[in-house]
């Protein structure tokens, strides 16, 4: 398995001196996602909990449901290399025979960025038909107590940005405040799916009765994912985007941002929060 961290020199420059020093930074490698066999997508990853991340994927693009959907998880031989050492870099997911297989141009924008020229409201009816999950069905509650104590627990337990500072997280709460996972990734939608793909691994999907907080944003793409994976509340502590909000009015998710020290924004099914 490849380095989460690496050492780099750089040039501190403070009150007009340079010093030279070491920094720790965080490492960014190519990970290929294959399915039976087949590329099916390259996404920049920080290496760690790469089966769950292939994983949640592959759930949260629609093309498993269940755990039982997946026959193996496999890395790959390292075709690059000149002894055919393995990389760690490319991973291979055998599907049980009945799953249908994915479109060979199936990627992250297949639902997702404004960029692709799709307009909102074919994005949020994608996603709507895709998902087998409902987040909207779930009865749960959390208290506003609860959630305003989940930013600080999710720091606490990122322990390499920590020691980099260029990581995003993601964690998964019960609705009491229990902290069940937490996952870092150089992308945030990595950091997503490892926690989605933890999840998967434990046969707790769909997520009901479940908080998922991250430590940026809150994107499309990250509702996307909560809402393929029935997950009833999404909190972060930075903005929402009017596209985050729109899918997540329509899919019945609560959606919670600016969530910082006793204060917050819900933007969406707020009768979830109980104040």
């Amino acid at each position: 398995m490849g380095r989460v961290t690496s050492r780099r020199r750089a040039s501190h420059l403070f009150d007009g001196t340079a010093t030279e020093r070491p920094e720790t930074l965080v490492v960014e490698e190519p990970l290929e996602i294959r399915v039976n066999g087949t590329p099916l997508t390259v996404t920049m990853r920080t290496p760690g909990s790469d089966v769950e991340l292939a994983q949640g994927f592959l759930l949260t693009e629609g093309v498993i449901a269940h755990r039982d959907d997946v026959l193996t998880v496999r890395y790959c031989r390292g075709s690059e290399t000149e002894d055919g050492t393995n990389t760690y870099n490319v991973l291979d997911v055998t599907l049980r025979p009945g799953v249908p297989l994915p479109d060979v141009d199936v990627t992250r924008n297949f639902h997702t960025t404004s960029s692709c020229g799709v307009c909102g409201k074919a994005s949020i009816d994608a996603v709507r038909l895709t998902s087998r999950h409902s987040p909207g069905d779930d009865p749960s509650t959390v208290e506003t107590a609860a959630l305003t104590a989940m930013p600080d627990q999710l720091r606490s337990a990122q322990k390499v940005f920590a020691s980099t500072g260029g990581l995003h997280g993601a964690a998964l709460f019960s609705t009491d405040g229990t902290l069940l996972v937490v996952r870092e990734d150089v992308g945030r939608h990595n950091a997503v799916d490892k926690v989605i793909g933890w999840a998967l691994e434990a046969n707790r999907i769909p997520l009901a009765g479940t908080v998922l907080l991250v430590s940026g944003r809150a994107s499309f793409e990250l509702t996307q994912k909560a809402v393929m994976a029935g997950i009833p509340v999404l909190a972060a502590v930075s903005a929402p985007s009017s596209l985050a909000v729109d899918l997540a009015t329509q899919s019945g998710l609560t959606l919670v941002a600016f969530l910082r020290g006793d204060s917050m924004n819900v933007y969406s099914r707020a009768d979830r929060i109980a104040r």
